[in-house]
């Protein structure tokens, strides 16, 4: 378990802890369908980007196989709450040995601002590290500027595809590494 931020706005603390039951699989795999219905409905350039990656289809066999590609003990699936609540959710996965990615870092709108994503990512960082990664990737949408913003504070450095994606897709999206 992770204490995340404090926002005294809200009187709330965020906390991040790995999920391990049935139903925090159920309550992630939740979040992740509230994510890509989020892109969907963002952009026409974001929308198409996600029906070529993310079909349906595709994204309910992610959705199933969601426990075992994120799977302990090199790779990590973290519920963040609040008030006891599920309000985010983010993961990784090993790319190698050294490499790990960081996929589908996403807060509920009624979270947005407490600092959830980057206790998430944080957490997700520290969790690599703990692993026995030397690196962490992801990417995010190029018109996610406060995505983008979050990370760089974070520390990640912007680069270029990292992983097997195609053109069409690479061209929506920004690249970033960090070095643990």
């Amino acid at each position: 378990r992770i204490r995340g931020s404090f926002h005294p706005a809200l009187m709330t603390d965020v906390v991040i802890r790995q999920a391990e039951t049935p139903a925090d699989f159920e309550n992630v795999r939740t979040l992740c369908w509230e994510y890509r219905d989020y892109l969907l409905s963002h952009s026409d350039e974001v929308r198409n980007a996600v029906s070529v990656r993310y079909s349906k289809a595709n994204y309910t066999a992610i959705m199933a196989g969601l426990e075992q590609e994120h799977a302990r003990p090199k790779g990590i699936i973290f519920l963040a709450e609040m008030d006891g609540e599920p309000v985010g959710c983010g993961m990784t996965h090993p790319l190698s040995d050294t490499e790990a990615e960081i996929k589908r870092v996403y807060v509920r709108p009624s979270a947005r601002g407490c600092g959830v994503a980057s206790s998430v990512s944080h957490a997700l960082m520290v969790q690599a590290r703990q692993d026995g990664y030397e690196t962490v990737f992801l990417d995010t949408s190029r018109l996610f500027t406060g995505a983008q913003s979050m990370y760089e504070k974070l520390g990640f450095r912007k680069r270029g595809p990292y992983s097997g994606q195609t053109p069409e897709i690479d061209q929506f999206l920004v690249f970033y590494e960090f070095k643990l």
